[in-house]
């Protein structure tokens, strides 16, 4: 499936041209969504997909401003959530009942979060869940308990983000500190052509309002064990041994002390942990879609 005449962003042209250029598409009434989704499934017409796709590119481009902290280019990371977007249009079916909207998000942030992954090496594959869970949720908990102050964190509010992401003090402090380098002002302006200035807070997606949102973070951890626990089902009995020790416990083993228990070299651990983790994250992905479960499948 190709798109064509896409608008993209680029350093050029700047962002706040995108965001103006992307407005002039018009949203999709339900039944508009369903009929051009059935023409794409049923008859492959790229009219249709190339329509759903720029109908929702704002979706994109206000899922993408929640990431623009990690010191990342934002034109790269709006390409990024592009790039989920079409592979949602691609796999969404309409006949499952829900909106392209609510099926998209998966994608799209699946897509920025694996850039994002690919580019930080403070995020490594050996990070545990616990600490992907800290990068990606910060600034949404101290956005929720009103922590917007510069610089430390105060020790009651450390305390609260502790308790509410699982995970250490000295993580929460370590992790803040990370990234509060790269943090922009939610007051900070876009520059717009001919309409004034926008705020950044004006692009970001209003979560509270968003009842599918709200569902799909009430339910990602049963729906992650139950996708993680029949996937495990694909790797031989050494495999899931070392992901299960090195990804699912606390703490994990180390490559060092994985490779005396099975008298082979790290890079042979590494090696197979890889290739398991891969297997396992192309299964975990492969029964969300076929389940139509909106999950992030990242261990």
């Amino acid at each position: 499936m190709r798109y064509t005449n896409l608008p993209a962003p680029s350093p050029e042209h700047g962002l706040g041209r995108y965001l103006q250029e992307i407005k002039k598409f018009p949203m999709l009434e339900p039944e508009e969504e369903f009929t051009l989704a059935k023409r794409w499934v049923d008859n492959s017409d790229s009219q249709a997909a190339h329509k759903l796709v720029t109908s929702h590119l704002r979706l994109a481009a206000k899922i993408a401003m929640g990431y623009r902290g990690y010191g990342l280019p934002t034109s790269e990371i709006v390409s990024e959530a592009n790039v989920g977007l079409m592979q949602a249009v691609k796999k969404f079916d309409p006949d499952k009942g829900f909106r392209l909207s609510t099926y998209a998000m998966w994608w799209i942030r699946a897509s920025i979060q694996e850039y994002v992954l690919r580019s930080w090496s403070l995020v490594k594959m050996g990070t545990t869940s616990a600490q992907k869970k800290l990068f990606f949720n910060l600034r949404k908990a101290k956005n929720r308990i009103g922590a917007l102050e510069e610089g430390d964190l105060r020790d009651d509010n450390v305390a609260k983000i502790a308790k509410d992401l699982n995970v250490t003090e000295k993580e929460v402090v370590s992790m803040n500190r990370r990234l509060s380098g790269g943090d922009a002002s939610l007051n900070a302006h876009v520059v717009t052509d001919g309409e004034g200035a926008a705020e950044w807070q004006d692009w970001l997606e209003d979560e509270t309002a968003n009842q599918a949102a709200n569902y799909e973070e009430k339910n990602e951890l049963d729906n992650r064990r139950e996708l993680l626990t029949e996937a495990l089902t694909i790797l031989n009995d050494r495999e899931k041994d070392i992901i299960l020790k090195r990804k699912l416990q606390e703490p994990p083993l180390t490559l060092e002390e994985l490779s005396n228990l099975y008298d082979v070299s790290r890079e042979r651990i590494r090696q197979i942990e890889f290739r398991a983790f891969e297997k396992l994250q192309i299964k975990m992905r492969e029964l969300a879609v076929n389940k139509g479960m909106l999950i992030e499948t990242n261990l």
